[in-house]
C-alpha cells in the first residue's frame, strides 16, 4: 500500500472514529522516541566492565541497542573470553541469551580490523552473520574496497567506515566519500561526530557532505576536548540531529561518553532526555515518560516518593503515586525490583485515587509460588498469570501492559502471561471460571479512561524506565 493510501485510510479512521486496534502484544517493545531512530550505547562507553555488565547498564538507561566492541571481555565469570570472531560458540550462546534477556539487541560490531585478506575478514563477517550484526564498523583500507564489498553483498551485512581523530585515515568526510565511489549501498560511513569537532571540523556540515552515505552515528557533544552532557556547552546536537532528520536518516546511534568512566551513566541519561526531547519534536514514535522529571504531572504524598536518574523509589508507608492525566488505550512498559514481600501493583484506568475496585497487575515478591490470582503479573483478585514469571527480590523486572478497549494483556520477563477480555466478567463478586472476587462490580463495566497508579503497600519497591504510548 503506498503512502497516499496509507494516508487517506487513516483520514478516514479519523472522520468515522474508528480505533485502530493495536498488535497483540507478545514481547516487551522498543521504546525509542524517534520513529526511524535506534538509540543505544557502544559498548566501549562501557570498557572498564565486562560485556554482560555493558548490556545490563544499557537496559538501565532504557535503551534496547547495543555496538560491541572487539575485545572486552564477556562477563566477570569469563574474563578471558573475548567479544571478537574467535569467541566460541558456546560463549556466543551466552551472549545472545544475555541479550535477549535484558532485551537489548546487537546491532553492530566495531572498530575492528578486517585482516589483510579474504579469508580474514570473512572470519569477521561469519561472527557478525552469527551474532545478528547488521553493521560492521571498520577503517579499512582503499585496496580492500573491492573485495570488502563483495563481502556486503554475500552476506547482506553493512560496512561503517569509521573517522578517528586527524590525522587518521578517514578524519576528514571526503576520504570517506572517495572510497565508497563504486561501491554498493552496502558500504558507507559511520560519522563519529566527537571526532570531527577534536579535529577542528563543523559535524553538522561533515554529515551534509556525507548525506546518502551514512550507515550508523557515534555520538557525543564535546566541550573543551572533553565529552560533556548533550545539549550543553557548544550545544551542537539540536543541529545535528535536524540535519539527520532533514536527511531521512533511518539507523542506529551508538552512544560514547569517554569520560567518568567508573560512572558516566548520570551524565548518558542526563543526554538521554535532552536527546529524546529533541527527537520527539521531530518525528514522534508516541512514547513518552508517564511521569515528568520533577513528579509535576503526579499525585502522592510529599516526599512519598523520590525520581531520580529515571528510578522511581517508593520510601515505604508513603501511599500510593498516580498520574494526573487519564488514559484510556494505551501501552504502559516498565521495570520493577523488589525487597523481600514486597506487595504493590499497578493500576488502571482508576476512576479515583482509591485501589478498589479498579484493574490492579500485581508486582509483588511471588517468586517460586504456584500461580494464582494473587502472585506478580496476575490481575489481582481476578485473573492468575498462566505462569510464575517474576525473578526473584533484588533483580529488576519488566513489565508492559497494553489496554485497549475490553482487552487487557500483560508481559513480564518476555512471557505473555495475561490476556484477558473485561467483557467477559459480567458480575460482580463473581469471575468467569466461578471463583469469588472481592470487587462491588462486574469488570466490563469499569470505565474504560482513568488515573494510572502505583501502589504502596508498606514494603520498599523500585520503578524505572516507565513510559506509556497512547493508542489512537
Amino acid at each position: 500500500m503506498n503512502t497516499m493510501k496509507k494516508m487517506s485510510l487513516l483520514l478516514l479512521f479519523a472522520v468515522w472514529g474508528i480505533t485502530v486496534m493495536a498488535a497483540d502484544l507478545k514481547s516487551h517493545p522498543k521504546t525509542d522516541a524517534y520513529d526511524g531512530w535506534r538509540v543505544g550505547t557502544q559498548a566501549w562507553t562501557f570498557r572498564l566492565f565486562s560485556f554482560f555488565e555493558a548490556v545490563e547498564k544499557t537496559r538501565a538507561l532504557g535503551l534496547g541497542w547495543i555496538e560491541a566492541f572487539p575485545g572486552q571481555s564477556l562477563s566477570s565469570e569469563n574474563t578471558e573470553i573475548k567479544m571478537d570472531a574467535a569467541m566460541p560458540a558456546e560463549f556466543r550462546k551466552q551472549v545472545k541469551e544475555k541479550l535477549a534477556q535484558e532485551g537489548v539487541t546487537l546491532v553492530n560490531f566495531g572498530v575492528v580490523g578486517l585482516g589483510n585478506n579474504e579469508a580474514d575478514a570473512r572470519k569477521v563477517f561469519e561472527f557478525a552473520k552469527d551474532m545478528g550484526v547488521e553493521t560492521i564498523v571498520s577503517e579499512p583500507s582503499l585496496e580492500q574496497m573491492e573485495m570488502l564489498d563483495k563481502l556486503c553483498q554475500e552476506y547482506r551485512i553493512g560496512l561503517a567506515i569509521h573517522n578517528h581523530l586527524k590525522p587518521s585515515r578517514y578524519w576528514n568526510p571526503e576520504t570517506v566519500l572517495k572510497v565508497c565511489e563504486g561501491c554498493s549501498a552496502w558500504i558507507g560511513a559511520c560519522a563519529d561526530v566527537g571526532h570531527w569537532v577534536r579535529s577542528g571540523l563543523d559535524p553538522v556540515e561533515c554529515l551534509k557532505q556525507l548525506e546518502g552515505r551514512i550507515r550508523s552515528i557515534h555520538i557525543k557533544e564535546i566541550g573543551n576536548g572533553e565529552d560533556i552532557v548533550w545539549g550543553t556547552g557548544p550545544a551542537r546536537m539540536k543541529g545535528i540531529l535536524e540535519e539527520l532528520h532533514r536527511q531521512g536518516y533511518k539507523g542506529t546511534f551508538s552512544i560514547e561518553y569517554e569520560t567518568a568512566w567508573e560512572n558516566n551513566s548520570p551524565f548518558i541519561y542526563q543526554s538521554l532526555v535532552y536527546f529524546n526531547t529533541i527527537a520527539s519534536g521531530l518525528k514522534p514514535t508516541g512514547w513518552k515518560p508517564l511521569f515528568a522529571e520533577d513528579l509535576s504531572n503526579a499525585d502522592f504524598q510529599a516526599g512519598g516518593w523520590t525520581l531520580q536518574q529515571g528510578v522511581l523509589e517508593l520510601k515505604a508507608g508513603s501511599k500510593d503515586i498516580w498520574t494526573k492525566a487519564k488514559y484510556s488505550d494505551f501501552v504502559l512498559d516498565m521495570e520493577f525490583k523488589l525487597d523481600p514481600k514486597t506487595n504493590s501493583g499497578v493500576f488502571l484506568r482508576a476512576g479515583d485515587h482509591n485501589w478498589l475496585p479498579w484493574v490492579e497487575v500485581q508486582v509483588a515478591d511471588n517468586a517460586g509460588e504456584a500461580v494464582s490470582k494473587h502472585i506478580c503479573g496476575g490481575i489481582y483478585d481476578i485473573l492468575e498469570p498462566t505462569r510464575n514469571a517474576v525473578l526473584p527480590a533484588g533483580q529488576w523486572n519488566r513489565l508492559t501492559i497494553q489496554a485497549q478497549g475490553p482487552i487487557i494483556q500483560v508481559v513480564l520477563n518476555s512471557e505473555q502471561v495475561v490476556n484477558m477480555n473485561l467483557d467477559k466478567w459480567t458480575e460482580a463478586h463473581k469471575n468467569p471460571d466461578g471463583t469469588p472476587n472481592k470487587f462491588d462490580v462486574a469488570y466490563k463495566d469499569l470505565p474504560r479512561t482513568g488515573f494510572i497508579g502505583l501502589q504502596d503497600h508498606g514494603v520498599k519497591v523500585w520503578y524505572r524506565n516507565i513510559k506509556i504510548k497512547e493508542l489512537n
